[in-house]
């Protein structure tokens, strides 16, 4: 039996990375994973149970009662938190800030890299997060940073909240995506960094098919 194949793909909120690794994992016949959405599940349910996201002790002592799964229905991740889909729970604001906070806790991270390792043995695998090719799969078989200007992506998440009817203005959108880069790049345990070793893409003035084109070259090469 082969190795399996991974590949990671890491940036800031709005570069892109999740709407191309579903397009990749879909044009190549690979597992998606999205890494962002199981910390959103963690924040989710943290706020379900009353216990705030910057509590260190209070989330650990949690940790044991939450059950998480990946699930994939006609091709799109579920997220199952005990027993719940709470997938159309977890893009607000209020969560995204929250699985920035609860993902600088070093039992959460722990916790959730154990669960990616374990799929990335397991098959041939699209991973995008923060950390995924710089902490989680640092031996990925390709890696990738996505990047981009922050008023585009700040205008590309508004624009995703607002097609889900979701009441935000642009500039709070921009703050908080501001504040969620410096949180995630500053923390201790496994910061945003570009992974050593990762093809660093602008995707700033680039379409979707342009991107995925630029990667499947580098792959092909």
């Amino acid at each position: 039996m082969g190795k399996n194949i991974n590949i990671t793909l890491d940036g800031p909120s709005g570069s892109g990375k999740t709407t191309i690794a579903k397009s990749l994992a879909s044009r190549l016949g690979y597992v998606y994973v999205d890494t962002g959405a199981m910390y959103r599940g963690v924040a989710w349910y943290m706020f379900s149970q009353g216990i705030a996201v910057d509590d260190e002790a209070g989330v650990v002592a949690s940790l044991s009662g939450l059950k998480l799964e990946l699930k994939l229905n006609n091709g799109e991740q579920k997220v199952i938190v005990n027993g719940t889909d709470i997938t159309g729970q977890i893009r607000t604001p209020e969560i995204s800030m929250g699985a920035s906070t609860v993902s600088k806790i070093k039992d959460v991270r722990l916790k959730m890299v154990s669960m990616q390792r374990d799929i990335a043995s397991s098959c041939d695998s699209i991973f995008d997060g923060r950390d995924m090719g710089s902490f989680v799969l640092p031996d990925a078989d390709f890696k990738f940073y996505l990047t981009a200007d922050v008023d585009e992506r700040a205008k590309r998440r508004y624009l995703e909240l607002k097609l889900k009817g979701m009441e935000v203005a642009l500039e709070e959108v921009k703050t908080d995506m501001i504040k969620r880069d410096e949180q995630d790049s500053q923390r201790a345990f496994a910061p945003l960094v570009v992974p050593q070793g990762a093809f660093v893409i602008d995707t700033t003035n680039l379409t979707i098919d342009e991107v995925e084109n630029m990667i499947i070259q580098k792959i092909k090469k």
